[in-house]
Formats: structure tokens, sequence, C-alpha cells
């Protein structure tokens, strides 16, 4: 059994370490995790994950490597959209708990070195808020956006001024009004960045960040983030709303940290963020450097992303050229701007098929999880990718899951898949959530059944985080040489700790100057002819250059 040893379960005071909420400094060496609330762990026992059951957790993300939490959206909500669609920005969702278990949650995280993000709805909110309400009823609020006619897209208003309200993303999600970059005569409705309902919303925007940070929480997950600004040719306005706000951040919260879903790196970070995801969908390239790398089911699940050739499937049909050369060029920009700042690469998230997806088998998953956790980025794992949980089709749609009618988000949002923990394993037992139903294949991947397995994905991605937040060649900032991007790809980070991987289900090649005297800090399928690294299938290798 190897539950951990250290933590508040055996009664032992944690070492000293820096706040928690100091993540900025160390971001370039953590290992993000996102926990979808609702799916992860249920401790009041009504079927619905809370916060008390991620404390309940935490003992597990410790032990994992796990260094900061991002929790999808846990405010009140009519859940429209899975917590989205916001209706009080300063108050938990009862069915999460109060406000009172935020506090303890990151209290609890912090000692164990743990920081806490939360999903941040920046532009738009419910059309259940009480600020649309008010706006509804006055003709002289301008927190939304309004036309007095007819307009393509915007939405008929129930309220007393009537009109038509621009939504953000589906139409029960109002668009908070941060301005246009550019006038249009014939658009009357369209605000300039400084008037008063985008002076207004900027405000508000610092406060919720106040009213969290002064909670504990270390951070903001930024939902939308280049949606603030309308009509803003190459995002400039929004980028000097997102500056300002990092100003701000910085001089009245140092070491607290932005994320953004950007889905541009190259833009996004110089525009004031910490970090900035790549992304399925987003930038001028419309996701495609993730989605090179691992198109999660694209083409069966769902066709809109098209059938993008990808690294990490097992037919070797694509190559990782697309997604380096975007990377290249991120950290370049990020560079130039001379602010800091790291890119971001999940595993998968809420709003994407998972790794185990389609055609695609736990196994050839290995692969994209080594190089997430080696790669010069911010790592992200969704919760179960570590255990290789799969998209799970035909999931019921539910809280808006379902985007398209061949894509519902739902199969990548149930249940965490504990299994039968022995008793006080990671902490106080709790239950399951019940929000969707469980994996029905009776096969799935658990915690419980990995546990006591070291060449599981579990103990795998384990031993990764804790290389990725120990060894200094793996930081962010560390360099990277890129000797090959097909099969396998192979890259040195920090001059002397190589990562071979081979996605394909051949075995394949490739020379690694230094590899004969190397010693293996992870290998899967690794043979060696001197400098010559083979890989079986699926197979993978960490060398250390430096060892011999």
């Amino acid at each position: 059994m190897t539950a951990p040893t250290t933590g508040p379960a055996d009664g032992r005071t944690l070492p000293a370490a820096a706040p928690a909420t100091d993540l900025a400094p160390r971001l370039g060496s953590t290992v993000l995790y996102q926990v979808y609330p609702q799916s992860f762990a249920d401790a009041d026992g009504d079927g619905v994950g809370d916060l008390a059951g991620v404390t309940a957790r935490l003992d597990y993300l410790q032990w994992l490597g796990v260094g900061a939490i991002w929790l999808s959206p846990c405010f009140v909500s009519p859940f429209a959209d899975a917590g989205y669609d916001v209706a009080d920005f300063l108050t938990v969702a009862p069915r999460y708990g109060t406000n009172e278990d935020m506090a303890r949650l990151t209290e609890e995280a912090g000692r164990r070195g743990i920081s806490v993000l939360l999903d941040l709805v920046a532009g738009h909110t419910s059309d259940q808020h009480p600020w649309f309400l008010a706006s509804a009823d006055d003709p002289d609020d301008h927190r939304y956006v309004w036309s007095d006619v007819p307009v393509e897209g915007f939405q008929p208003g129930t309220g007393r001024r009537g009109g038509f309200y621009r939504p953000n993303f589906f139409p029960v999600q109002p668009a908070l009004n941060y301005g246009y970059a550019r006038p249009h005569p014939d658009e009357p409705w369209r605000q300039p960045v400084d008037a008063e309902g985008p002076r207004a919303n900027r405000a508000a925007l610092r406060e919720i960040m106040a009213h969290w940070f002064d909670l504990g929480v270390a951070g903001f997950r930024v939902d939308m983030a280049a949606s603030l600004v309308k009509d803003d040719p190459g995002l400039v306005e929004t980028g000097r709303l997102w500056r300002e706000t990092r100003d701000w951040l910085d001089a009245t919260y140092p070491g607290r940290v932005l994320v953004s879903e950007w889905g541009d790196p190259r833009s996004a970070v110089p525009a004031g963020f910490h970090a900035d995801f790549f992304l399925q969908f987003g930038g001028e390239d419309d996701g495609l450097p993730l989605r090179s790398l691992w198109n999660n089911g694209a083409g069966t699940i769902n066709p809109e992303w098209g059938d993008v050739p990808s690294w990490a499937d097992a037919d070797a049909r694509g190559d990782a050229r697309t997604f380096v050369q975007a990377w290249q060029e991120a950290t370049g920009a990020i560079a130039a701007a001379g602010r800091g700042g790291v890119t971001g690469l999940p595993t998968s998230n809420h709003d994407f098929t998972r790794l185990v997806a389609g055609a695609r088998d736990a196994e050839q998953a290995r692969a994209a999880l080594v190089l997430t956790l080696t790669w010069p980025s911010m790592p992200s794992i969704y919760y179960g990718d570590e255990i290789g949980m799969r998209y799970v089709p035909g999931t019921p749609t539910l809280e808006g899951s379902r985007l398209s009618p061949t894509y519902d988000r739902a199969g990548s949002r149930t249940p965490m898949q504990w299994g039968d923990l022995p008793a006080g394993a990671f902490g106080p037992d709790v239950a399951e959530s019940r929000y969707l139903p469980q994996d029905p294949d009776p096969d799935r991947p658990t915690v419980a059944a990995q546990l006591d397995d070291e060449d599981s994905h579990l103990h795998l991605v384990r031993r990764l985080a804790r290389l990725r937040t120990t060894d200094e060649r793996l930081d962010a900032a560390a360099p990277v040489e890129v000797l090959a991007t097909g099969y396998p790809m192979a890259y040195v980070r920090g001059g002397s700790l190589a990562v071979v991987v081979n996605p394909g289900r051949d075995g394949a090649a490739v020379t690694v100057p230094g590899a004969a005297t190397a010693r293996a800090l992870e290998a899967r399928g690794l043979q060696l002819d001197g400098d010559v690294v083979h890989l079986d299938g699926h197979g993978y290798a960490v060398l250390d250059l430096a060892a011999a």
C-alpha cells in the first residue's frame, strides 16, 4: 500500500514552505491539476462533488506531486452551462458548500504546498445575475451590451427596458460590456472602452479577484479571456485591459497569478497573463498546435475539429513540428515582451475529449503524459488523466454539455474513478460523485487498482511530477534542444536530460548524443545501441546524459 506517509492524516506538522499564494515565482516548475468539482469527490453524500470532497483528497494530490489545482466554476449559478453562467461571483454555490469551505480548502491546500486557482468568468454572467436583472429594467444601465432594435445574434430582453442583449456564449450568458474598440455609425450600442458601463465592469473584476484573494486563493484561470472588448482587431484594447489588470495585481497581490483561456500564448502572455494554454481552439491557427499533438478522437467524436493527423496516435501519421514551431513563436514573443510567463500544455480539459478517446487506448496515452510533464510549458493534468480515464461516448447531456449535434462534453466530465480505496488511504473517506453516470466499462481504471502497481499510469505521472518539481532541467525556463519531431520525438532539456517518446505502435529509433553512457530515469521499451535509442511501440525514455 503506497498511501502518503506525511501530512495531516498522520498528525505530523508539514515543513515550512513559501506561502501557497506565492505561485508566480514557481509557476515554471509547478504541475497544475484541473478539478471539475461536481465530478471529483462527494463529502456530504448528496451525489454531487463538493469543496469538502476536494479538501478530503488533498493528501492524494500532494502524494501525486501536484503543486496547484484549478477548480472549474464553483459560484452561485443556475447551471445552464455547468457553472460558467455565474449568478453571484462572491458566493460559493450551496451544492459545493460555503465560502468558509473555500477558505478551509485554501488553508489545508496551502499546508501541503498546493495553490488553489479559481475559474473566473470575466466576459459574461448568467441572465439571472442581479446585475443583468437590474440592467434589463433600466435603460440607463450599461453593464451589458443592449440594442433598441433587433440585431443578428442578440437575444430579446425580458425586463421593462425591452430591447435586445448580446450573449457571449450560450443565449443565457449575456456579455458584460467592456466596450467596443471601434465605433460604427449604424450601431449606436457600441460604447467606447472608457464609457461608464465598461469602467464599472473593470472595477468589478478587481473587486471579485480581491474578494477571493483575501480568502487565500492564489490566482485565477480566466474563461474566454480574449472575449471582453468587442470588435477589437488584434485584441489591442483587450490586451490593454489585461495589462492594466496585471499591473494592479502585481502591486496589490504580488505572487498571485492569472492564467488565461485564450488559446494563443504568443498574444495572451504579453497581454499580462502569467500563462496561457495551447488549446484545441483559439488563435489564428484555430487550435492546430495542440490538435497536431493529440487530436483526442476528432473525426469520430467531434468531426468539426477535423481529422488532423496527430503525433500521439498509433498509426504514426502526424508530426510534432507544428506544435514545436508554435511553442517557439510563443516563447519568443513572451521573451520579447520582457514580463516573464510560460505557455501551458494540457492533457485535456472539461471542453476537450480526454487523451483516451476514440481509437486511442490507455497505453498510447502514456506518450502524451510523458511529453506534457517534461516539455518546457506548464503541465496541466485534467482530473483522471493520471489513471487513463477515457472519454465516455453516450454520456447523458447535462447542464449545457452538448455543443453540437455530434459533440457532447459530458463524456469528459464523468466522475473521478477512485475505486475501493483502503479506509483512510488519503485522509477522510468520501463518496464518489454521482453527478454523471460512471464509466460503464467493468475494466475502467481506478486509483485503487493502480495504487500498488508501479508500472501504472498513476505511478508514471507521480514519478514524472516529482522529477518535474525537483530537477531544474525540467523547469519551463530551462532550455530545450529538439532533435526530432516524429517517431520517436526527441529533445534535450537543460543541456543534459534527454526525453525520447514514441507514441506509434511500431518501434522507432533516433540518435541522441551521449545516450550510450546515460542513466535511464524513466523508461519503457528501451534498448540502447551506442548513442542510438531504440523504443518499442508506445515506448519512452528519460535519460540523464550527465550521469555517466
